[in-house]
């Protein structure tokens, strides 16, 4: 793919509406932009380079791309590696049980997406990379990959499709859980402490992981050694959460309200920031100037 048809495609991708299955815009947008604050000088040169030029460096802009091309028919083998289906109330991640799509395709699923788009990242050597990738697009899912596997709900249960089949509503409106921890626990937050802006609310993220009551807690979010061992604990993190905040005391048909929205939201805000923070840490090991190909699977 040519760099200005390239430029074409993402442009036209712009128009289609994202899937379901996904943090929501915001969601994303927040991910990115945290992660892309923390990147040290060569990776961020790395970055802007990878960017077609009408981004302006910004990697958010471009983070929700792999939803709105995920239905696509040269895409549609990508739509699993946004998720992973776990058994039923099993309230656990095994990557050999569970990282597959619907045919049994090995490796297909969120943990294995983010092993292989780090792998070929790693390839990019001081301007060149390997022909047989597309580093732009490499880019751009792992940054968004990134983003999904720290959303609890894409790690659920196989018969609810990680709660998009238990419908409900959030306050007044019609929803389903997987949406509330895609989009309504943010809109929400957002519009109640922040007047409906989403730049306050990123802001009041950072300073929690900056100044506030994560700031303890980074280091330890930043560490790994072994890129197939940390995806899996990140993938372990979110059925955990979702089976003791996502799924507990949820009905079909229900209506939830504040005590759902004041008890998740500090999960959801939490999940953004570990999502940015560990994709920082591994675009600037990857291509930063001192480059940890030992981080990347071969």
């Amino acid at each position: 793919m040519t760099r200005l048809y390239f430029v074409f495609f993402l442009l036209f991708a712009l128009i289609i509406e994202p899937g379901v299955r996904a943090w929501s815009k915001e969601g994303h947008v927040m991910t990115c932009q945290i992660a892309q604050d923390l990147l040290e000088p060569e990776a961020a040169h790395a970055v802007k380079m990878l960017l077609p030029d009408y981004a302006n460096g910004n990697l958010s802009s471009l983070c929700v791309w792999p939803d709105q091309i995920r239905h696509w028919y040269k895409y549609r083998w990508t739509s699993p590696l946004h998720f992973i289906d776990t058994p039923d109330q099993a309230c656990s991640f095994d990557y050999q049980r569970d990282c597959h799509d619907p045919h049994g395709g090995k490796d297909m699923c969120v943990a294995g997406a983010i092993q292989n788009y780090t792998s070929q990242l790693g390839h990019l050597h001081h301007g060149t990379s390997d022909r047989r990738y597309n580093m732009t697009e490499a880019l751009l899912f792992l940054s968004h990959f990134m983003g999904d596997i720290h959303q609890p709900m894409h790690v659920g249960f196989t018969s609810d499709l990680g709660g998009n089949s238990i419908d409900l509503r959030w306050f007044r409106h019609k929803s389903n859980l997987h949406h509330v921890w895609d989009r309504e626990i943010i809109l929400t937050a957002a519009a109640d402490y922040h007047g409906k802006d989403m730049h306050a609310l990123r802001q009041d993220i950072q300073r929690n992981f900056t100044e506030g009551s994560w700031l303890q807690d980074v280091e330890s979010w930043k560490e790994c050694d072994d890129i197939s061992a940390c995806v899996n604990k990140y993938a372990k993190e979110s059925i955990k959460l979702a089976c003791q905040w996502g799924y507990k005391d949820v009905e079909s048909g229900e209506t939830l309200s504040d005590k759902y929205f004041n008890t998740r939201m500090p999960i959801v805000m939490k999940r953004i920031a570990q999502g940015g923070i560990r994709l920082s840490m591994i675009l600037n090991r990857v291509l930063g100037s001192s480059a940890d190909h030992s981080l990347a699977p071969t």
